[in-house]
């Protein structure tokens, strides 16, 4: 998994850098420094395959640049940031973001993130395909699970990998009530805290915004109050 792997870690901070490239190349990956996030969303290319972003950063904050970093690619990216609160990692998931690490933070932890959400990355997205398979229609909306894209009619829409998984988790079992610790522990792949509640929230309401006309009153992915979400 790790040969060939690039990295791109931006953050202001060279001693926070210096040591996540330290720790990163001795895990076989490629390392890409970027010092702020205008240098960070130049530097994102079709080989980056996981941005590591510090939230505050002069020139660029990271969200500006993460929403910017998302029109480029569908790579994972990974905040690693000392603000810590609820509404910071709302802020962080809603610009785009897979992960939220707070400094400061466990190598072990930074390491494990980063295997993760490339593990995922390279599953759900087809840069090594697992198996073929069908694909799944729902109304006018139609998952492509060969080539992991999604689109409703002719237009194809633009997900991340954690969106896509969550859309595909609900719609290989239509109907069926899937609660945000089902959600999280089956697209995360970790175990379920009462604050990851947020977490999955956030995503949701992100999913809607692309697929639904009307997100108050959606059509695909539905709202089972007191129980979860599904897909009729």
């Amino acid at each position: 998994m790790n040969n060939n792997k690039q990295i791109l870690i931006a953050d202001d901070n060279s001693e926070i850098r210096e040591i996540v490239k330290i720790l990163l190349e001795s895990e076989s990956y490629e390392v890409i420094e970027a010092v702020d996030g205008q240098d960070a969303v130049d530097k994102v290319t079709e080989e980056t395959d996981l941005i590591i972003l510090d939230m505050m950063m002069p020139n660029k904050s990271g969200l500006k640049a993460c929403l910017e970093i998302r029109e480029k690619t569908s790579a994972p990216i990974l905040f690693l940031t000392a603000k810590t609160q609820d509404s910071d990692k709302q802020l962080a998931f809603s610009s785009g973001s897979d992960d939220f690490l707070s400094k400061p933070f466990s190598y072990t932890e930074l390491v494990a993130r980063v295997k993760a959400l490339l593990r995922r990355y390279y599953v759900y997205r087809g840069k090594e395909k697992v198996e073929e398979a069908e694909n799944i229609a729902v109304k006018d909306l139609t998952i492509h699970k060969d080539a992991k894209s999604v689109y409703i009619g002719e237009k194809e829409i633009s997900l991340t990998d954690i969106e896509y998984q969550i859309l595909l988790l609900l719609a290989s079992k239509r109907r069926k009530v899937f609660s945000a610790e089902n959600i999280y522990e089956s697209v995360w792949q970790e175990p379920y805290f009462y604050t990851c509640n947020n977490t999955v929230m956030v995503h949701i309401r992100n999913l809607r915004n692309k697929l639904e006309d009307d997100p108050q009153h959606p059509k695909y992915v539905q709202t089972v109050w007191g129980k979860g979400y599904k897909i009729e």
